[in-house]
């Protein structure tokens, strides 16, 4: 038990002298916001309802710094995007533009909002269809007389 006692107080300096602060993501802050901006415009890949910015995923992390390799190279904001968008298509915009290919993408929520409206509609007239059909005999009906007035006559 005192070997692991030493051990363990013997690794622990070592891992110490491992650990080392972190660096900036980028040398140059512009660079880095300009990468902070696009990020939250960008979907990421796989996660799909995380932008690139939030995202932990190892494909994030591979867009995040292909981005950053763009804009070292000077390219314009619209050049990356155009970039990416020709790459991965209309999914990698976090809000895709109005046109045919997008427009299940921006209606399609309204179209399955009506629908469950209209469903629910149906199922509760179907329901209240069945509690009016239902017909009571003489003998219910004094039944149910019956009960309501020995619930009435109780304290």
């Amino acid at each position: 038990m005192r070997c692991l006692y030493l051990v363990i107080i013997l690794l622990i300096p070592a891992l110490a002298a491992a650990a080392y602060e972190a660096s900036p993501l980028a040398e140059n802050p512009q660079a880095e916001a300009r990468l902070k901006a696009l990020a939250v415009e960008l979907r990421c890949l796989v996660c799909q309802n995380q932008t690139l910015a939030d995202s932990n995923a190892p494909l994030a992390e591979d867009l995040r710094r292909e981005v950053r390799e763009m804009i070292a190279k000077d390219m314009s904001d619209k050049e990356i995007i155009d970039f990416l968008v020709t790459r991965y298509g209309d999914f990698v915009l976090y809000r895709p533009p109005l046109k045919t290919t997008t427009t299940l993408l921006w209606v399609g929520p309204f179209l399955l909002l009506i629908g469950g409206a209209t469903a629910l509609v149906l199922a509760l007239r179907k329901r209240q269809k069945k509690l009016a059909d239902v017909a009571l005999t003489e003998a219910e009906h004094n039944r149910v007389a019956q009960l309501l007035s020995e619930g009435a006559n109780r304290p």
